[in-house]
């Protein structure tokens, strides 16, 4: 897939939209005919390091802000190559046309999601690359690249949601400290991501169906072999039910009986 071996980030936000636009007019046939690669074309800055390695983000510092708001360009980035690579590794005639259409509505959120935070950035004197990045969702990638239930339990239903826990308090944070443009744009990438999740969630159950498997308790085991650092509380639990992603996945001990 082209938007995944582009290495400059503009260009993966052009062909991002040029194959949505081409989707959409029912021009793009060759979804999943092309293995992707083991990574993603990068550029070469930012500077990757280990999540533990990344320093600390105060939004109430103006470079605080500046660089919250490059790890969260990263973080849509990386999202953008992770629906692309889901549908390169895992589309095909046994799922429908539906599913393609999911992911490629998710790639393009993320690459426009990219852009404003990009132009933000741009704003504000800097620019992505300018900081270190960590590379924590593509090492999820490969960790869950064998399967299509594995990627779906990990990647929207753990790290998307986790969006969806944070995204508020950053919201807020940059509110108090002034700056309603850069939260303004973290509000539309949460009211979208809120989509991204449930469309994690319809296609983990629709998976589950097809093998047989009771989902709740398959995402589960799947998140503890998988994302063995566990569930981080407090959770959203309002903006993960909008998401129609139910308490007793994660949290069952504080779940009501929401399907």
């Amino acid at each position: 897939m082209a938007a995944l071996s582009a290495s400059d980030p503009g260009d993966k936000v052009a062909i991002t939209a040029q194959a949505a636009a081409a989707w959409q007019a029912g021009g793009l046939r060759d979804i999943g005919d092309t293995r992707p690669p083991e990574r993603p074309g990068r550029p070469a800055k930012p500077v990757l390091l280990a999540p533990s390695q990344m320093p600390k983000r105060k939004a109430s510092t103006p470079r605080g802000r500046i660089t919250l708001l490059h790890a969260i360009a990263h973080i849509e980035l990386n999202a953008m190559d992770l629906a692309w690579d889901l549908l390169a590794r895992f589309a095909g005639p046994h799922l429908p046309r539906d599913f393609i259409a999911s992911w490629i509505t998710v790639a393009s959120d993320e690459a426009r999601h990219f852009s404003m935070l990009a132009a933000r950035l741009r704003e504000l004197g800097a620019g992505y690359g300018d900081f270190p990045a960590h590379d924590g969702l593509w090492q999820a990638a490969m960790a869950t690249s064998h399967d299509l239930l594995a990627r779906l339990a990990v990647v929207p239903l753990v790290l998307e949601a986790r969006g969806l826990d944070v995204t508020p308090t950053m919201i807020a944070k940059l509110r108090r400290a002034g700056d309603d443009v850069s939260a303004d744009i973290l509000e539309v990438i949460y009211d979208e991501e809120i989509g991204h999740v449930a469309a994690g969630r319809r296609w983990f159950d629709f998976t589950c169906a097809a093998r047989g498997l009771e989902p709740a308790a398959t995402w589960q085991r799947v998140v503890a072999d998988l994302h063995p650092g566990g569930l981080k509380p407090p959770f959203n639990v309002e903006g993960r039910t909008k998401a129609g992603f139910p308490q007793r996945y994660y949290d069952p001990a504080g779940a009501d009986s929401s399907a």
